[in-house]
């Protein structure tokens, strides 16, 4: 038997949000239903809001790891100098293993984590959350990466990103290109002009990462007309764009930094057009790549893949991508576009929520608080930790690639369950969470559950919870 679809306010939510909360109450649920795209554009419109306690800036993240690397180095040089320890002598009384030394890095990524979660657990659909997690997924850095990187992967996505998610996509991509977290991840600094002084003294040459990605993942697309030629021009225009150095005087400490020492000189073309060398033509380039009507095509493709459906339809993404170029790239308009559509309303709820979109829903309708060590286990299980994807093209966004993970999700789901309390009935949980939406066999299976744990666990499970 087929299910019920999801009833407006819950579409709304589920599809563009981030789940039903206890903290909406039936009133709100109602004022969504009413009027769910209203309920959307509202929140689209409204001013960003700061994030209460706002961890440290990227460059202040950079100074503290590069201490805390130094004094690392500097306690191992000592080590070396002393010798290994003298045997001991006489009796020996054991005392308490000395603590480790404090790591100021886990702290300065508990803090961004502490953020981006407690951000995602507010009163509010989360139309917003959801596209900053979208465009950090489009422009992903990895922590694996290790170094600055693991480091300032949280404050890139608050920098580059949170900071544009409504506005101007060319300025997003500015910034994403133009951060150090970006430039590490890509090895961006590594990459010198053959031709530049830099060049000249050390033989060394291009790294075209950078460059690669921008055109087959940030911007065209893979099929975007662009060739290897246009690849190689492009990189050529993007060395020198590096990251600060504290011993460099002509720069400010892990911040952007344009070294015209190291930036491949004369003219380069690309796409058929001729730049200038220096900084100003790499941000020409970006702006005419931003305006592209490749980079429309391919942006309004992802924005419906990941929140309508795995096949986009043609027609959905041309309204998308007609909104994009008519604004300029204008990330406001777009969305508004994507949600005053009505195929984004009537399409079926075939997609599978994400593991990090499941586990927040998890969070946000049980009533949890954020727990950042649960939220970070959990998705660590179900194969997306945060910022920490595996390649540059960032985790999937359909659905195949996450079924394999749906064991995972019963454990973590009988978890989740274990912690509610039993008082709770959980009928009205899944009442909550479901509301008119559930089909007859998902209220039969929760009615016939040998537990109210084992009830509830599987309202978690079912194929309403799941999908959106």
């Amino acid at each position: 038997m087929a299910r019920p679809r999801l009833d407006p306010a819950r579409l709304a939510l589920a599809r563009f949000g981030l789940g039903v909360s206890t903290a909406l109450s039936d009133a709100d649920l109602a004022a969504i239903g009413r009027d769910p795209k209203g309920a959307l554009l509202a929140e689209l419109n409204a001013p960003e809001r700061p994030l209460g306690a706002e961890p440290v800036s990227s460059s202040e993240a950079g100074a503290q790891e590069r201490a805390f690397q130094q004094q690392q180095n500097a306690e191992r040089a000592a080590n070396r100098m002393q010798g290994p320890p003298a045997p001991p002598t006489g009796p020996q009384v054991q005392g308490p293993p000395a603590p480790p030394p404090a790591n100021p890095i886990q702290g300065l990524v508990q803090a961004e984590l502490i953020a981006r979660y407690g951000r995602a657990s507010d009163p509010v659909i989360g139309i917003r959350e959801r596209l900053v997690w979208f465009w950090s997924n489009h422009f992903c850095v990895s922590m694996d990466k290790g170094g600055l990187v693991r480091v300032i992967a949280g404050s890139y996505e608050r920098e580059a990103i949170r900071r544009h998610v409504t506005g101007s996509f060319a300025a997003m991509l500015m910034a994403t290109t133009r951060h150090p977290a970006m430039i590490a991840y890509l090895d961006n600094g590594r990459s010198i002009g053959p031709n530049s002084v830099a060049g000249r003294r050390q033989n060394r040459g291009l790294n075209e990462n950078l460059a690669r990605e921008i055109l087959e993942l940030h911007t065209l697309g893979v099929n975007g007309g662009y060739s290897q030629q246009d690849v190689t021009a492009f990189a050529t225009m993007l060395t020198g764009w590096t990251i600060g150095q504290p011993n460099d005087p002509d720069a400010v400490p892990f911040r952007f930094r344009f070294n015209p020492r190291t930036h491949e000189p004369g003219p380069k073309t690309v796409l058929g057009r001729t730049y200038p060398e220096g900084e100003e033509g790499g941000l020409t380039l970006l702006g005419d790549l931003a305006r592209h009507p490749a980079t429309s095509l391919h942006i309004a493709t992802k924005l419906v893949r990941h929140f309508v459906a795995d096949q986009p339809p043609q027609a959905l993404v041309s309204t998308v991508s007609k909104a994009f170029s008519a604004s300029a790239g204008d990330l406001k308009a777009t969305v508004r576009a994507l949600v005053e559509a009505e195929l984004s309303w009537t399409m079926p709820e075939t997609k599978l929520r994400q593991p990090v979109e499941w586990v927040v829903a998890l969070h946000r309708g049980l009533g949890l608080a954020p727990d950042i060590g649960r939220i970070q286990r959990a998705l660590n299980v179900l194969g997306q930790p945060t910022w920490r994807v595996t390649s540059p093209k960032g985790f999937p966004d359909e659905t195949a690639p996450w079924l394999d993970g749906l064991a995972q999700r019963v454990d973590v789901a009988n978890l989740f369950a274990r912690i509610v309390p039993a008082a709770q009935n959980p009928l009205a949980i899944a009442e909550r969470l479901l509301g008119p939406s559930a089909s007859p066999e998902t209220r039969q299976a929760i009615r016939r559950a040998e537990s109210p744990q084992q009830a509830l666990t599987l309202a978690l499970l079912s194929p309403e919870f799941l999908r959106r």
